[in-house]
């Protein structure tokens, strides 16, 4: 029969070629994806190589930004209640807040409870019942700052700090002592005025 012939040589055939036409078209269609995979890569080098350029870019922009941007802001808060004294801006409170709602009040505006470090900012005190940002809470007796500094020059009233209600663990700045040492430690739940330094 010449139907049966036909088909015997067709796949007699087929089955001959189709190991290397396989293996040739795999050859092929790893080469075309090998090929992609270095284009891909390539595009990706690329594309990472923009963003560090546009990253460093980004960056020197900030870095002149930064300062006109501080000034700005310095300028913005001064006609918000903040005073420049020095090299630090402060803001003095009108209202009254428990010692961690003061600290948070002033962090939300960038700065935290004032650090008085000098005879000057001391001094500058105005005419308010304040939180300062000094407190012995992590161990009794031992006052930090809030940034983790130790208490160094002091202006505690006489007979301060005492802890008097066994809980006395933050400072206030107190307005109606007329000398220099006018600090006094009280409840940190109490409420008081603060003074924010920025």
């Amino acid at each position: 029969n010449i139907y049966h012939s036909i088909i015997t040589y067709v796949l007699f055939h087929w089955c001959d070629t189709f190991p290397v036409l396989g293996y040739d078209n795999m050859t092929k269609e790893r080469d075309r994806l090998l090929d992609i995979n270095n284009n891909l890569t390539l595009e990706r080098d690329q594309l990472q190589s923009s963003y560090d350029n546009l990253t460093m870019e980004r960056d020197a922009i900030q870095q002149k930004l930064t300062p006109l941007f501080t000034v700005f802001l310095f300028e913005e808060m001064c006609f918000k209640g903040w005073r420049k004294f020095g090299s630090s801006y402060y803001y003095f409170s009108n209202e009254r807040k428990n010692w961690a709602e003061s600290r948070q009040y002033c962090r939300e505006m960038g700065a935290d409870l004032v650090i008085i470090n000098s005879r000057e900012e001391q001094v500058r005190g105005v005419n308010i019942y304040a939180w300062i940002g000094l407190s012995d809470a992590q161990t009794e007796g031992n006052w930090k700052w809030v940034d983790g500094s130790p208490l160094t020059t002091v202006y505690w009233r006489k007979g301060e700090p005492n802890d008097a209600h066994k809980d006395e663990d933050c400072a206030v700045y107190l307005n109606e002592v007329v000398s220099l040492n006018t600090w006094n430690d009280i409840p940190c739940s109490y409420e008081a005025g603060w003074i924010c330094e920025l």
